[in-house]
């Protein structure tokens, strides 16, 4: 199998070059690529190419038969770790049955998660335990990406001394993301005490003024703390993918 990043890329050419492989067979490997129509989808077998990770599927508005097809041509036409985000339970029965087990997390499923390969050490906070959703959507995006992260929960700002109990491990690591909802304020805590990238994520779980994470998000944009990174209301993935990005 071949993925369209850079190390099978040159695998294939020194194939080539050695005999290994005819060049009619390297044309007919390449022939599939920069992307595949698979009927109703594009799959985009050239992103990590282009960006340094692979094309993941998002689950919401697509058919158990959609996912279906779409997994299914990551994984026989590619060797990057395939992610599947925010997926109901018919997606997540018609995949796996159809492509054996997957590593789960919440509503994300993984498969080929790739050996460690990022070896800065990144640390998710959150807030309450109610965000543990996004939390689960962020570690499995960044174990697709080739980190180990740690994980501390339940350190939100109204009981700072929880926070103030773990500040050795926050001090230790070199990249943080931050996911809280309510008014958010835990990311300017964070970015007053470390001088390491934040990405902050708002997530939706508050009382009404907080209006569905709104709040937190506005108060994470003005953070008094210069240089946060700020994403979308519950978006752990997004989250993981900017920190990729940050620390390729």
């Amino acid at each position: 199998m071949l993925a369209v990043n850079e190390a099978d890329i040159r695998q294939l050419l020194g194939e080539v070059r050695s005999g290994a492989t005819s060049p009619d067979d390297a044309v007919a490997t390449l022939r599939r690529l920069p992307f595949a129509d698979v009927g109703d989808a594009l799959v985009d077998h050239h992103r990590s190419l282009r960006q340094g990770m692979p094309e993941a599927v998002y689950g919401p508005g697509k058919s158990p038969e959609q996912v279906v097809r779409i997994v299914g041509e990551l994984l026989t036409h590619g060797t990057d770790p395939v992610l599947l985000t925010r997926a109901t339970l018919e997606q997540t029965q018609a995949a796996t049955l159809a492509h054996g087990p997957a590593e789960q997390s919440g509503t994300s499923l993984l498969w080929r998660r790739p050996q460690p390969w990022r070896f800065s050490q990144v640390l998710v906070l959150s807030a309450g335990t109610a965000d543990q959703p996004v939390v689960d959507e962020c570690l499995i995006t960044l174990g697709a990406h080739g980190f180990i992260a740690d994980h501390i929960s339940d350190v939100g700002v109204a009981g700072l001394h929880r926070l103030l109990a773990r500040i050795d491990d926050v001090t230790a690591a070199d990249a943080i993301v931050v996911i809280a909802g309510m008014e958010g304020a835990l990311a300017s805590v964070i970015g007053g005490l470390t001088g390491a990238p934040i990405v902050a994520v708002p997530t939706s779980v508050g009382y009404g003024s907080g209006l569905d994470g709104v709040t937190a998000l506005l108060a994470m944009h003005a953070s008094c703390a210069s240089g946060i990174t700020v994403v979308g209301i519950d978006n752990g993935f997004g989250a993981a993918s900017a920190m990729a990005r940050m620390l390729k």
